[in-house]
């Protein structure tokens, strides 16, 4: 199972003082119902869930997600026409149909258009390979449904 994002653990929590406002006749506190939440997922406190469900944002894709982002310094949107888990950290290797062709040259002089790309992106969605100016080749996001 995976874990929710930091910021959902803690509307979670909130949505728990909502909904029981009182314990043992004391008002419960925000740390109290993090602890519980911790609880519910099956963590001993909240410092052992928020390790486990991590810092940062996590991109998570599917076959058919629309997403956006930048490719070879070019921004686009597109749709998840291809997905794999590559090893063991979270990887995926995804294709990405862009909704109008990406221009992958800086040169005025020709230019090179890309309709669909395939690329290894890191938890975050973004390329351990870089341009020649240390920019990744690609950033990837799922845009909000």
């Amino acid at each position: 199972m995976s874990l929710p994002t930091i910021s959902e653990l803690k509307a979670q929590a909130k949505r728990l003082r909502t909904a029981v406002p009182v314990v043992d006749g004391k008002p419960l506190g925000h740390g109290q119902a993090l602890e519980l939440v911790a609880r519910q997922y099956g963590y001993r406190d909240w410092n052992t869930l928020h390790a486990a469900a991590g810092n940062g944002p996590k991109v998570l894709l599917s076959l058919g997600d629309r997403v956006s982002g930048d490719y070879l310094h070019q921004p686009f949107t597109g749709e998840v026409i291809g997905v794999a888990a590559v090893g063991a950290h979270g990887h995926l290797r995804v294709t990405v149909r862009f909704d109008e062709p990406v221009d992958v040259v800086t040169f005025d002089s020709f230019s090179a258009y890309r309709t669909r790309v395939t690329a290894t992106v890191d938890e975050y969605g973004v390329t351990a390979a870089k341009t020649s100016d240390g920019v990744p080749h690609m950033r990837v996001r799922r845009l909000a449904s």
